[in-house]
């Protein structure tokens, strides 16, 4: 038993050793030295912009130095346990180091997966939107169950949410809603599950019991920083108020508080009415215009550099999961293949399955590419 333990460990160093080389916690080391001194200066607020990017590399910098420093610490204990476990051998030392040894496991794998998120805007937090598409009454309430999906995944990872704008269909469920998830990551995470969702199941709407295909989109856009630069002149905006629909407190649905945004030169839209009063409504759709706005220009950069290169299939408009509910119960991710047979578990929110399988795959695919 104690040697299985210690071949696990030795894997999981190896593993360890592969992460440290990629993430160089010398280099961070030097770099938050630098960042301390820069932080340190007593006039560093007087340009609030870089201030505000120093202390939040800063922070970003010593969470990934700490991360890695604890997980080799603890992978050392463990190793020392295991060996006196094995001398003297204690069953309740050797008990301990098992578990150790599978929290470690998992630990470690969580944070390869986080090593393969390098892109630009893979540490911001993130703003994720639910459409219903094709399928009606089913849609939307497919657009529901993945919304609560979502949010009892933040939920489980004691991640922060902040719901924008939900609005609600006649019958049952959502046509669409905006979320923020706030937490470090979250965009780079989440940024996977950006694509189409398609459930089957025998609908509970139809009187017949007739087996139903329904369709729901999933966008996730990186939160806008003030360092971004997304300036939109009032100009550039056309403001329409309107009166909340769907659930809400005494004074939600009373006033004119829900406000709607549109982008004159793109015609963009979004709105928001969750909140009571027409200026806080104002205020959080324009952080959903400004991650769109941000979105766009990724997009447009990446159009300018993919100009003369096809797209290969992967686009993120086709579908990227099935959840079959009928005739046999099965989640199933397109693109890497992964799949859990156990749909309740996955609507309520065990999915980090699908979206490490998802990171892998993205950066596999990057790979082939280049």
């Amino acid at each position: 038993m104690a040697e299985d333990i210690s071949e696990t460990l030795t894997e999981l160093d190896k593993a360890l050793t592969s992460i440290e080389a990629v993430v160089d916690p010398a280099a961070k080391r030097a770099e938050i030295a630098d960042l301390e001194g820069q932080v340190a200066a007593p006039d560093l607020w007087d340009d609030q912009e870089n201030a505000q990017r120093v202390t939040s590399r800063l922070s970003q910098l010593q969470g990934e130095v700490e991360r890695v420093a604890g997980l080799r610490q603890r992978l050392d204990d463990a190793a020392v346990l295991v060996e006196l476990a094995g001398e003297e051998g204690d069953a309740d030392s050797l008990a301990e180091a098992t578990r150790e040894t599978a929290a470690l496991r998992a630990a470690i794998e969580a944070l390869e997966v986080r090593t393969l998120l390098s892109g630009e805007y893979d540490p911001r937090e993130a703003m994720v939107t639910i459409r219903a598409e094709a399928g009606g009454v089913d849609a939307a309430d497919f657009a529901s169950m993945l919304m609560r999906m979502y949010l009892r995944w933040a939920e489980r990872h004691g991640y922060g949410t902040e719901v924008f704008d939900t609005s609600y269909a006649e019958e049952a469920g959502i046509k669409s809603a905006t979320f923020q998830v706030k937490a470090p990551f979250a965009y780079g995470t989440l940024s996977v599950e950006q694509g189409t969702h398609r459930l089957v199941r025998i609908s509970p709407f139809d009187n017949q019991g007739r087996r139903q295909t329904s369709f729901a989109g999933v966008e996730v856009l990186p939160v806008t920083e003030e360092t971004d630069h997304i300036d939109i002149p009032e100009a550039d905006l056309r403001v329409d108020v309107f009166r909340s629909s769907g659930p809400g407190g005494q004074s939600v649905n009373t006033t004119d508080s829900a406000v709607r945004l549109t982008h004159l030169p793109t015609g963009i839209v979004v709105s928001c009415q969750n909140e009571k009063s027409q200026l806080q409504n104002k205020a959080a759709a324009l952080r959903v215009l400004q991650a769109r706005l941000l979105e766009k220009a990724r997009q447009d950069r990446e159009a300018e550099l993919n100009a003369l290169k096809s797209d290969g299939g992967n686009s993120w408009g086709a579908q990227m999961r099935s959840y079959v509910l009928q005739p046999y119960q099965m989640v199933k991710d397109l693109r890497t293949e992964h799949e859990e047979g156990n749909p309740d578990a996955v609507f309520d929110g065990a999915i980090d399955g699908f979206i490490d399988a998802g990171i892998r795959w993205r950066k596999q695919s990057e790979t082939v590419d280049a």
